[in-house]
C-alpha cells in the first residue's frame, strides 16, 4: 500500500532560494496500464515517464500540456508521457514488432537505442509550442531530464525517479533564480542530502516522512498537496482533425469499404465514429464534424 497515492506535494526551503516538489502515482498508473500490457522494463520506464511528466509541469506557469517523449531505435521506438496544468496524466509505449523485450532494469540509453527526449510546452491560450530535445545518453531517465535542463540553459534542476511495476514516485529539486537570501550554501546542500534518496524510500514513504529523512536539519515549508489522475483529453474534435489530415478521397474510399470510419484514441481507448454524413460534412465546409451524444 502506497504512503500517499496519488498526489504531489510541493515544498521550498524557508530563507533559501531552493524548491523540491514530490509526486506519488498509484491508481494513476494502473489506470494506464489498464489499458495495455508492456514487458516490465517498459512498464517500469513508463511509470518514471508519468512521474516525470507531473512533476515537470507543475513547475511551469502556463495553461495547457507538458509533453514528455522519448523516441529512438531497439526495442523502444517511442514512449510518450504528458500532463497538463491541471495534473491529468496519460502515457502510452510502443514497441518495436518482434522485437525481444528488454529485461528488467536495462539501462534507457539501450531500451531506445540512438534515441532522444523531447519536451514539448503546448499553452492552451497559444499557437506557439516551445520544444526541447536532448539525446539520450544515460541509464536513467532522471538523468535525461536533468541534461534537458542544464542544455537549455534553464534553473539547476535534479530529479529522482522510482517505479515498482504497480506504483511510481519522483523527487524534483531546483535551485529558484535571484539572490541565495539569508543561506547561501543551501542548494549545495539540498542537492547533496536529496542525492542519497533510494527508489524503495520514494515509493514507500510518505512526503513528511521523506523530507524528515532528507532535510531534518532545515526550515522547510510543505504546501496543502494537489491531485494528480488519468484523465485522457482526447475528443470527437480532435479525431476529425486527424481524418482531415487523410484527405477527402481517401476518407470516401474509406467510407465506400467499411460504411464507417473508427477511429480510437492510443491514449484511453475511447473510440468515434464518423458516417458518410459526417465525412461530407467534415471536408465541405472545413469545420469540425460537430460531437454526437450518440457516438462513442
Amino acid at each position: 500500500m502506497s504512503a500517499t497515492p496519488d498526489q504531489l506535494h510541493r515544498f521550498v526551503f524557508e530563507h533559501a532560494n531552493v524548491r523540491g516538489e514530490l509526486i506519488h502515482l498509484d491508481r494513476t498508473l494502473q489506470d494506464v496500464l489498464a489499458r495495455r500490457q508492456y514487458p516490465d522494463a517498459v512498464t517500469r520506464l513508463l511509470g518514471e515517464a508519468l512521474a516525470a511528466s507531473g512533476l515537470l509541469s507543475s513547475i511551469l506557469k502556463f495553461r495547457g500540456s507538458l509533453i514528455l517523449q522519448l523516441q529512438g531505435q531497439g526495442a523502444l521506438p517511442m514512449l510518450v508521457a504528458s500532463a497538463t496544468h491541471e495534473q491529468d496524466l496519460r502515457g502510452i509505449a510502443r514497441l518495436a514488432e518482434n522485437a525481444e523485450a528488454p529485461a528488467t532494469g536495462t539501462p534507457l540509453n539501450a531500451v531506445c537505442e540512438q534515441g532522444y527526449l523531447a519536451i514539448t510546452i503546448d499553452p492552451d491560450d497559444t499557437d506557439d509550442r516551445y520544444q526541447g530535445i536532448v539525446p539520450l545518453e544515460t541509464e536513467r531517465l532522471g538523468e535525461a531530464v536533468e541534461n534537458y535542463f542544464s542544455q537549455s540553459e534553464q534553473l539547476p534542476t535534479r530529479v529522482w525517479l522510482a517505479c515498482d511495476g504497480k506504483q511510481a514516485a519522483g523527487l524534483l529539486m531546483q535551485r529558484l533564480p535571484g539572490d541565495a537570501g539569508e543561506d547561501a550554501d543551501a542548494w549545495n546542500r539540498a542537492e547533496h542530502l536529496a542525492a542519497t534518496i533510494t527508489e524503495q524510500e520514494l515509493l514507500e514513504l510518505g512526503p513528511r516522512e521523506i523530507i524528515g529523512r532528507l532535510f531534518h536539519e532545515e526550515d522547510i515549508r510543505l504546501f496543502e498537496p494537489g491531485r494528480v489522475r488519468f484523465n485522457c483529453h482526447c475528443s470527437r474534435e480532435r479525431l476529425a482533425g486527424v481524418l482531415q489530415g487523410f484527405g477527402y478521397d481517401e476518407a470516401r474510399s474509406i467510407i465506400a469499404e467499411q460504411g464507417e470510419i473508427e477511429a480510437s484514441c492510443e491514449f484511453c481507448g475511447h473510440t468515434y465514429r464518423f458516417d458518410s454524413v459526417d465525412v461530407e460534412q467534415l471536408f465541405s465546409d472545413g469545420g469540425i464534424a460537430p460531437p454526437d451524444a450518440t457516438q462513442h
